[in-house]
């Protein structure tokens, strides 16, 4: 078993890959389940935070793109299309179990303007202090390529420092970090443990596993290292099975913790 901090304020980030099937639409048993076993969470005294992705892959499949988009203006209005139906879709799913939610759309001005830093902090409290479940997504619809995120790994990591969360959980597709591709080889082995992000760690690192997403485990640990930097430990887990959520927060060894 791990030993985990007191965990009174968790960051959950969510990847477009777990929430949808390989043919990029949504998964949404699976967000269902997601969003029962966090209002669970919430419900036993937990404050929440979830950063999501998907508001490009909701839009490239209604608008029946086919592909994800290169360019930022395709992106930006898959992100138009996609961000509404998503907020939609989360809040039928939260609303059954009585969680009230909140939309934040951020651009990385959050890191760089001190007015709307504060601002963002005190909503952030406002919000946690209502019982209201904030869910944060970069403001993809609006921003330019200058002011992106890049990808809501990144993004994950500095909202767990903005709100002084004891615990980042990044959900993914795999299982965590191995010492080599598990994807071309069957007998990597699965790193429970790190104290930190050396360069030799980010070499383990691959690309992502999936077309639907933005990052890989690089941006997973590069996140991991942000958030490392304000003392919040990062644990990224495979978030196909969202019942599994309850056991990591007990302390069993799933998935890859970092700074713990």
């Amino acid at each position: 078993m791990r030993k985990l901090p007191d965990i009174k304020r968790l960051v959950v980030k969510v990847g477009t890959s777990t929430l949808t099937y390989e043919n990029g639409r949504l998964n949404l048993g699976r967000i269902q389940n997601l969003a029962r076993v966090l209002s669970d969470v919430k419900n036993s005294g937990v404050d929440l935070v979830l950063v999501t992705s998907g508001a490009i892959g909701v839009g490239v499949e209604t608008m029946g793109l086919g592909h994800r988009p290169e360019s930022v203006a395709e992106k930006q209005a898959a992100a138009a299309v996609g961000q509404p139906q998503l907020m939609e879709i989360y809040e039928d799913s939260f609303g059954k179990y009585n969680t009230k939610v909140a939309q934040i759309l951020l651009t990385k001005y959050l890191l760089t303007d001190t007015k709307m830093h504060a601002n963002a902090t005190a909503t952030f409290e406002a919000l946690l202090d209502a019982d209201v479940l904030p869910i944060v997504n970069e403001n993809d619809t609006v921003v330019t390529d200058e002011i992106l995120f890049g990808d809501n790994d990144t993004l994950s990591a500095h909202i767990a420092t903005l709100v002084q969360a004891d615990l980042l959980l990044i959900l993914t597709d795999i299982d965590g970090l191995y010492d080599k591709n598990p994807l071309e080889n069957p007998d990597a082995t699965l790193i429970s443990s790190l104290p930190n992000v050396t360069e030799d760690v980010k070499v383990l690192a691959g690309g992502s596993s999936s077309n639907r997403g933005t990052g890989g485990m690089i941006t997973k640990l590069e996140a991991a290292e942000i958030a490392q930097k304000a003392q919040v430990p990062t644990l990224i887990m495979n978030g196909t099975e969202p019942d599994l959520i309850y056991q990591a927060l007990k302390g069993e060894e799933l998935g890859t913790i970092i700074g713990a």
